[in-house]
């Protein structure tokens, strides 16, 4: 396939489509996403190698490619948005899945809607969804973490975020810091949390296991892993607030222990984690049923 078929997209004007292609399995590249790289006038893509097999394989010939990676995309920029604005077609793929995510092209397509271009993409798959919908886990709310920091304060941080994000998080990482990850997961979010880790997704040797996080940290101390990863977190669930009884009882127990009521509230407040003024208005009532039973 060669040159300017048959079209879908939009035509006189300059425009970007983020293509999503394979992250494994070579039939799951549309023929729409074949249709609009083979009449492309450019394709910017993370390695060109890998991109020529994925034309060749879909028979799209004479297309021009350059690279535009992690270590040079903020240079390609202005290139790019000099095509764009000279009326062209740009294609735009990473090396597996949905571009601009954890992947190269995010600041690309930032530049090209501040420019007021026109900015399209041909859907496909994506290893974070893939991943989220065969986890079995909540996926009515969730985020895409993508890679963790590697090392410092950025990662304790980041990892301290997932302790306590209720929602399902998904994120990317290699082979070879698999096992370190999901030791720190579980010594930060809780050896209980459940975890997907899915490897190979869509490829022969697709492997899906599922766990909790400190049975992962275990399983995969030991483990040879290779390809890609990606981690599907559970959610965390957030403990239900105490009662009223509850509250009720460990202000007594303050009181018993000679603590004054606004000592009481305070200490209360602090060693259940419930808002202040709850307690107080609760340490009120009971010092009214208190007098009123004096009286």
């Amino acid at each position: 396939m060669s040159g300017r078929g048959a079209s879908s997209e939009p035509a006189g004007d300059g425009l970007l489509v983020l293509v999503a292609t394979p992250i494994g399995n070579l039939g799951d590249l549309s023929s729409r996403a074949v249709e609009v790289l083979g009449r492309a006038d450019l394709i910017c893509c993370e390695d060109t190698r890998r991109t020529r097999a994925l034309l060749a394989h879909a028979q799209v010939t004479g297309r021009r490619l350059v690279s535009l990676h992690a270590h040079n995309e903020q240079a390609r920029i202005a290139q790019v948005l000099n095509r764009l604005a000279a009326g062209e077609t740009v294609a735009l793929v990473s090396d597996a899945g949905t571009p601009a995510i954890s992947d190269p092209g995010a600041r690309l397509v930032a530049a090209a809607v501040n420019d007021g271009l026109t900015v399209t993409a041909v859907p496909g798959p994506s290893a974070a969804i893939t991943a989220l919908v065969v986890s079995g886990l909540d996926t009515g709310r969730f985020c895409v973490e993508g890679f963790l920091p590697r090392r410092g304060g950025d990662r304790r941080r980041r990892l301290e975020a997932l302790a306590s994000e209720e929602r399902t998080a998904v994120l990317f990482e290699a082979p070879g810091r698999l096992a370190a990850t999901l030791v720190e997961l579980a010594d930060t979010a809780g050896a209980t949390r459940a975890v997907v880790v899915a490897r190979e997704l869509t490829k022969l040797h697709e492997e899906i296991w599922r766990g909790t996080v400190g049975a992962a940290a275990e399983h995969f101390a030991t483990e040879e892993v290779r390809g890609e990863v990606v981690i599907v977190l559970g959610g965390s669930t957030a403990p239900s607030p105490p009662s009223t009884t509850e509250v009720v009882a460990a202000l007594e127990r303050h009181r018993r222990q000679g603590a004054s009521w606004r000592d009481a509230a305070a200490g209360v407040a602090a060693e259940l984690g419930v808002g202040r003024r709850r307690v107080y208005e609760q340490a009120l009532e009971l010092r009214r049923q208190e007098g009123s039973v004096r009286g």
